[in-house]
Order: structure tokens, then C-alpha cells, then sequence
């Protein structure tokens, strides 16, 4: 099964997310591309060192952390959605996208379109925030007009009780798991929050 991490905006726990499913399913990792360092890849590995997850090879490796769209033309390299070629995996595949899922690969396609290539499952991560309802509502709607299977939704961050309602309520999604703001995030996070996600998911 390939499951693919996406989220309401840049730096709303995709990568957090993506280890904490991981760990969870035993599954493999692969960020199809890369914009910025240090890496995403790098960071899962060292959150996973004690686990039998393989970290794939990214498709693409930009040195600005920006829009892949963008990154790719300062290198003078333009993203194919041909060139990605999903890794070989024996386990489950957590596949973590690029910003939000309408970021630009390059002027023809998106981060969303890696999700019908891979014949995956979206996970969405929403974090809360001013403004967030709305993103999570659009984003939600960006998903479903494409009928894409949408598993449902992680919250990340501090919590907040009305936003996720509302959230719940105008979707339907199925809340997956919360995750508090940790002072500092290292395995032992991530194994809490893995058995935390299980009893939901297997609930």
C-alpha cells in the first residue's frame, strides 16, 4: 500500500507525520522531491535509526528551500512527472509530498498529480492556526474534486477544539491523530505518537 503524507501548507508536519507512519506501519519512506537542506530524508532516517524502515532516494534534489517549480529553474533542471519512477519496496510506502498539494512541479503539473501515479492513499496533515479552516477546507475540496482516496486527517500542533469540529464536521474526515507541540522530537516521540495513531487507525 502507498500512502501519501500532504498537508495545508509548508512546514505543517508532513515530515514529523510521515516518520510517525513509518514507524507505525513499518513502512518504507521516500520524499519524491527535495527543495532545501537538511534534507527530509535525513531527518526521517535519524527519527527512525532503531526501525527496519528504508529510506528511499529522492527523484530530485534542489539546493533552495522554495517551490520545486521554482528551485528547478535557478538549477536550470525541469521536473518530468515521467522521471519519477516509484522505488522498489517489499513493505508499505509512506510517500511525502512537497509543500501543500497544489505546489507546482512545473508549469503542467503538481505535487497532487504524484498521487494518481502512484495509485495512493492521501493522508492530510492541518495544523492550527488563523486561517487554517479555510486552508484545510480548500485543500480537502482540491482532493475530493479529483476523487483521490483521502484516508483522513492528522492535527498537528496546539490544539484547538472548535477549528477541528468544524473541520470534522463540514469534511467528514476521520481525525487520525493529534499530535501536541513537542519540546523536542526525537524516536521516543515518535513511538508514542505511532501507538497513538494505531489504536485509531485499527480502532
Amino acid at each position: 500500500m502507498n500512502y501519501f503524507v500532504t498537508a495545508i501548507g509548508t512546514d505543517s508536519g508532513k515530515t514529523l507525520v510521515s516518520a510517525i507512519l513509518c514507524h507505525a506501519l513499518r513502512a518504507d519512506y521516500w520524499k519524491p522531491v527535495q527543495a532545501g537542506f537538511p534534507t527530509d530524508s535525513q531527518t526521517v532516517s535519524q527519527l527512525l535509526r532503531k526501525s527496519n524502515s528504508k529510506i528511499h532516494r529522492e527523484t530530485y534534489v534542489f539546493k533552495t528551500a522554495a517551490s520545486p517549480h521554482a528551485a528547478s529553474a535557478l538549477e536550470g533542471i525541469k521536473i518530468r512527472l515521467d522521471d519519477f519512477v516509484e522505488p522498489n519496496h517489499f513493505s508499505d510506502l509512506v510517500i511525502e509530498g512537497a509543500g501543500g498539494c497544489l505546489v507546482p512541479l512545473n508549469d503542467e503539473d503538481l505535487v497532487i498529480d504524484l498521487v494518481s501515479k502512484f495509485e495512493a492513499r492521501i493522508i492530510l496533515v492541518s495544523n492550527l492556526y488563523l486561517g487554517s479552516i479555510n486552508h484545510t477546507l480548500l485543500t480537502y475540496e482540491a482532493i475530493t474534486q479529483r476523487k483521490l482516496p483521502l484516508l483522513g486527517i492528522i492535527f498537528n500542533g496546539p490544539k484547538n477544539d472548535e477549528s477541528e469540529r468544524v473541520i470534522l464536521h463540514r469534511t467528514g474526515m476521520r481525525c487520525l491523530l493529534r499530535i501536541d507541540r513537542e519540546k523536542r522530537v526525537n524516536e521516543a516521540v515518535i513511538k508514542k505518537y505511532s501507538q497513538k495513531f494505531l489504536e485509531r487507525w485499527n480502532g
